[in-house]
Formats: structure tokens, C-alpha cells, sequence
């Protein structure tokens, strides 16, 4: 695991100089590899490529460094991830003839590609951002991994082209301050994230998942290309063959994914998914695993109890944290800068806790991301199959007055995400076409409020057409894929890199196979979900190894009380990002439609946490970044 970076110059540079460049941007990103870095220079016809990365060492501790390079020297490799399937590969190609140096899967994905040239990044199961000097074409090609678990940004100017790992390796040596993307703006300002292809400022880019760029140095052009996976057809003939299928592809993943030449553990919430994987790792394992949960001593968020139940269960060497509020805001600062760009998930204030303190046992650490996506696990999911069926019981014209009457009935306190916050956010959602599900997973302003919000020149309309243009959404199968291109790639598993790597340690997600993902979506829909059970099929496979009906029973998540503080503990900041000059001088906001929402909330007439919040965290970006 580490993070990569790289220059390419339409002319012929000094070394000196341009290593170091390549050194400032390593610099930017120390965190994500602290245990070795590297850099690559060559000049060669009329263009500079430079490349470098920071390493932490997982696999293969001492022979495993980058740059790695061909043994003709005609292909050079940075990469950040960690490939699960190298062993198979590495003997698939040792049976042709190939000899291999080192023990780590860099060599093993820079031999692929030179002999199977870009069809090879469709044979890696794993997480990775790939960079790799092709001499022989003169292209350098970069890629990522299918789910986007590993980051990659990129940005082309008249004569040079960069990329980076993160996006302040990128800022921090431009000449000058990007502008706001007005695309970016408003993505960010409904969705609460900046999904691929787009980051906050014009002309920087996130490559897509499951995509790679080919830049043709002759020519100082690049393409984008769909990396094409060869998914097998699966026929399931009924419950029991799906089940056991199940549980066998889960214990696999779990199996892959701790492979490492360090001590692996587990983060444990409690929840089916983290539960299912610290499971299946226990079992795999001849001595206790350790397991990691937080806590909180506001008692309406915690469930400790569930992991603790769970580590019992397993016996698991378990460690658990118990949180407060100035636990989680003595960071704040250090968190909502470190994604670069506006981030506003709270869930990664206590993300960032359990990785920093999780960081000091092991070094890799197994969590249950993804398994909602896969098995069907989010209320939303059966929300969006109801609102196909049963709108039309609802008149329009009485939709307004319904949605008065249950959000008074659903009111929530506290910001907990909990049964009553879900139900209130999908009857919200309602509406007469295929549209409900990007409204239900927009959980910032709507389209109507930005207009009047976001002054005219920065106002953009219909900003999601990019992902619905790539499907419809009608089916359970069409809200998973839209939430993998979107709040998965741009949401949580943002929230995971930047906060695990912050702290260098690595999480891996058993759940993030895109064998299972393919076997998943040959399931029926009853499998995923039956009636109101969501995830059966996973939970059928592992419920002989826990108590009655323990799987069956709903967690909260990362629940943090944003709304409280920014009504006590962050009010003075709040309304100092709320000032009026402040707001005319930077000149993207209508200052009389910031003043009610904000002062609502403060004053405890509208519940607007989410609203304010994600105002507050792009707020407090700007002003780090533009004062």
C-alpha cells in the first residue's frame, strides 16, 4: 500500500528539477507510505516522465520497493494497493516461461502487463491505482481498481500532464489556485461528496473506477478506457445452492484478503457484515485475531454491546474505544482538510478514531465495507421497490400536506440514523418517476434549494444527468449499480482511504470482489431481499454461527451529533462562516437564504443538520484554502 505520483513534460527537463517536484508531491502524501519512498526520471524523445511514490510495506517487506522496473527496462511501475489473487497470476505466468526477483505482487502486475499490455488489469482481484511507463509505445498508462477502493487524480495542462494519489499533490505545486468547478459545486452540495469524474476545481479529475488512461507521449494526448471484465454467467438453481455459494465466496474473500506479512485484525461494529468477516477470520486463523470497535458515551449512539457480543462469540482478543465529544472534535480540523476537497461525512470523524487508535496494534485491518452494496443491505433499496408500487395511492396533489404530517410524526433527535431518520428521508424522497432514488440519495439541498441558494453563475441544473445517462433506476439491481458508481466510490470509500491512511494503516473490504459482485447480481431479487429482510441470502449462509435472530437486528452506522454541536460547540464558527461580508466577498452563496438556514437550526425550529452541515464543512474548507 502506498501512494503514487507522476509528471509528463511535452520537452525535454533538468532531473534535478524535476525529481524535485516528484519529491514535494511525495512529500504531500508521507502518510499514506511511511516506510520507503521512490522516484523515476527519464527523458527520452522530446518528453520528461518522472514518477514516485511512498511504500507501506505489507507484502514482501524487503525486495517489494518502487519504482520496480522490466528486466529488458522497457516497462517501469508505481503502485498503490494490494493484488489478492498475485500467487495465481505469478504461477500462471511462471508456467509460460516467465522468472520473477522479489515476492510481491508489483512484479507480478508489471509482468502481466508485458505480456498482456491493458487486458491484464482485468485479471487483477484486488484494490489498486497502477501507474507504468511503457517505453516501447511511449504511452504511460494509469489505472484503477473496479470498485475505486484506491484513489487516482488526474490534471493536463498546455504542456505537462499530472497525477497523484491525492489531490493535494496535485494544489500544492500548481503556480497558481484552481478555479471551482460549478459541476462539482452543486454534485457536492447534493450529494454531500464530489463523486468520479469530477473533484472540486476545473480541469482535475478522478479517474473512474474500473477504468484506465492511456496518454500517448508522441502525441501529448490522452484517452479513457473501460477496463472490459470477463464475468462468467452463473446459473443458481435455488436457496441452497445460492447459500452455499454464499457462504464458500465469503470465506475466500476473507481468506485473500489477509494475506500479508504483518499482523492483520478486523474492525468489529457489530453490524452483520463486520461480524460476518471478524467470523470468517477467526475461523481461518490458528491463534485470536484481533478485533477493534468504538463506542460512545452518549448512550443513544453506542452498541458496544453487539460487538462485544461478537468478539465473545469468536474469541477474539478485542479492543474497544470509548468516545466523546472532544474525541472526535480535537480532529476535525485535521480530518475535513486531509480529502482536499468538500467532504461532508460525519462518520468520518469516528473513522478516523478507530484507524488512528486501531493503528497502534496492527498494520491491516479487514472491515465489512461493502456488504450492503453487494447484498442488498440498505432500507433504500426496498424503499425504491415500494415507491415503484405504491405512489399512485398517494394523489400528487396531497403529497405536500403528507410529507408536513410524517415529518412531524418521524421527527429525530439527537442526529441518529436510525429506523425513524431512514423512514423520514424515503417518504421524503416520494415522487412519480424513476427519479426517487437520486432524490433519496442526495442527502444535502435539493436542485430547487441550490437555485436560490448558489448564486446564477455558479448554479448548475440537472447536474446528475452524467450517472443517469449511464442507467435507469428502477430495480434493486439498478439502485447498486448507481450506488457503486456513486456514493460507494465517492463517499465511503473515500471516507475509508483517507482516514485509515492518514493514520498508515491499510483496510482491506472482503466484501469489494467483483467475483462476488458478479455472483450477487445473478441472484434473484427475493435472495438479496425477502419481503422486508434485506441481505437474507448472506445471512442464511452464516446464521448457524451466531445467537437467534442476531443478524436480523438494525444498526445505526456511525452516527455522530453534528446537529447538537453546531448549535453549541461549533455555533461561534458556524456564524463566523455565516458572516455577511465573508459570504458577499467570496461570492458564491445568497446571503438571505444562508441567514434562515442557519438560524433555524441554531434556535432549534428546523432540524437542517445535514443541510448546515455539509454548508459548514464547505465553508471551512474555503476559508483554509482561499484565506
Amino acid at each position: 500500500m502506498c501512494g503514487i505520483n507522476g509528471i509528463i513534460l511535452n520537452k525535454k527537463e533538468d532531473e534535478i528539477a524535476i525529481k524535485h517536484i516528484i519529491a514535494t508531491m511525495n512529500n504531500s502524501i508521507i502518510h499514506r507510505g511511511p516506510d520507503q519512498e521512490g522516484n523515476y526520471f527519464c527523458n527520452q524523445l522530446d518528453y520528461t516522465v518522472a514518477m514516485g511514490m511512498r511504500r507501506l510495506s505489507i507484502i514482501d517487506l524487503h525486495t517489494g520497493e518502487q519504482p520496480m522496473h522490466s528486466q529488458n527496462n522497457m516497462y517501469s511501475i508505481v503502485f498503490n494497493g494490494e493484488i489478492y489473487n498475485y500467487k495465481t497470476l505469478r504461477y500462471h505466468l511462471e508456467k509460460k516461461g516467465y522468472t520473477f526477483t522479489t515476492q510481491s505482487d508489483t512484479e507480478v502486475v508489471l509482468k502481466l502487463y508485458e505480456v498482456y499490455g491493458k487486458d491484464s488489469f482485468k485479471m487483477l482481484d484486488g484494490m489498486f491505482a497502477i501507474s507504468i511507463h511503457d517505453k516501447l509505445k511511449h504511452k504511460i498508462i494509469i489505472a484503477r481498481d473496479f470498485f475505486g477502493e484506491k484513489p487516482l487524480y488526474y490534471f493536463l495542462d498546455n504542456n505537462l500532464f499530472y497525477w497523484a494519489s491525492e489531490l493535494k499533490s496535485i494544489t500544492n505545486i500548481l503556480q497558481y489556485k484552481p478555479s471551482l468547478s460549478k459541476i462539482a459545486l452543486n454534485l457536492y452540495f447534493q450529494l454531500t461528496y464530489i463523486p468520479a469524474p469530477y473533484t472540486i476545481y476545473e480541469n482535475i479529475y478522478k479517474l473512474e473506477p474500473n477504468s484506465c488512461l492511456e496518454f500517448d507521449l508522441e502525441n501529448f494526448t490522452y484517452s479513457l478506457h473501460l477496463i472490459e471484465q470477463d464475468f462468467e454467467k452463473i446459473a443458481i438453481e435455488n436457496k441452497k445452492q445460492a447459500t452455499i455459494k454464499t457462504k464458500e465466496m465469503v470465506q475466500e474473500s476473507v481468506s485473500s484478503r489477509s494475506i500479508a506479512d504483518v499482523k492483520v485484525g478486523t474492525f468489529l461494529s457489530g453490524g452483520v457484515d463486520s461480524s460476518i468477516v471478524s467470523l470468517c477470520l477467526a475461523q481461518q486463523s490458528n491463534t485470536k485475531i484481533d478485533t477493534f470497535s468504538i463506542g460512545f458515551d452518549k448512550k443513544s449512539f453506542d452498541e458496544t454491546n453487539k460487538s462485544k457480543l461478537v468478539s465473545k462469540l469468536i474469541n477474539s482478543n478485542h479492543h474497544e474505544f470509548i468516545l466523546n465529544e472532544n474525541d472526535l472534535i480535537k480532529n476535525l480540523d485535521q480530518i475535513i482538510l486531509n480529502f482536499d476537497e468538500p467532504f461532508a461525512d460525519s462518520s468520518a470523524l469516528p473513522s478516523f478514531v478507530v484507524s488512528n487508535k486501531t493503528a497502534k496494534h496492527v498494520k491491516v485491518a479487514l472491515t465489512g465495507d461493502g456488504g450492503d452494496e453487494v447484498f442488498g443491505g440498505y432500507n433504500k433499496y426496498y424503499m425504491g421497490r415500494l415507491n415503484e408500487k405504491y405512489t399512485h395511492l398517494i394523489p400528487s396533489k396531497w403529497h405536500s400536506k403528507f410529507l408536513n404530517f410524517t415529518n412531524i410524526l418521524l421527527s429525530t433527535k439527537d442526529d441518529n440514523r436510525g429506523m425513524r431518520f431512514k423512514i423520514k428521508k424515503a417518504i421524503n424522497a416520494i415522487n412519480y418517476d424513476e427519479d426517487f432514488y437520486y432524490n433519496i440519495i442526495s442527502l444535502g439541498f435539493s436542485e430547487k434549494e441550490l437555485k436560490n441558494m448558489i448564486k446564477e453563475p455558479l448554479f448548475y441544473s440537472n447536474v446528475l444527468d452524467y450517472y443517469r445517462k449511464k442507467g435507469s433506476a428502477k430495480t434493486i439491481s439498478d439502485f447498486r449499480q448507481i450506488d457503486r458508481m456513486l456514493s460507494l466510490e465517492g463517499d465511503m470509500l473515500v471516507k475509508v482511504d483517507r482516514t485509515s491512511m492518514l493514520n498508515s494503516i491499510e483496510c482491506r473490504a472482503p466484501f469489494l470482489n467483483k467475483k462476488l459482485w458478479n455472483f450477487s447480481n445473478h441472484l434473484p431479487e427475493n435472495f438479496l431481499i425477502n419481503k422486508w429482510d434485506k441481505k437474507y441470502i448472506l445471512k442464511e449462509a452464516f446464521k448457524e454461527y451466531f445467537p437467534d435472530n442476531f443478524l436480523n437486528k438494525s444498526k445505526k452506522g456511525f452516527g455522530v451529533p453534528v446537529g447538537d454541536w453546531l448549535r453549541t460547540s461549533l455555533k461561534d464558527e458556524l456564524l463566523m462562516l455565516s458572516d455577511k461580508k465573508f459570504i458577499e466577498e467570496q461570492n458564491i452563496f445568497n446571503y438571505n437564504q444562508i441567514v434562515p438556514l442557519i438560524h433555524n437550526h441554531i434556535n432549534n425550529k428546523v432540524d437542517n443538520t445535514f443541510r448546515v452541515w455539509t454548508y459548514y464543512c464547505f465553508q471551512k474548507w474555503y476559508k483554509f484554502l482561499y484565506s
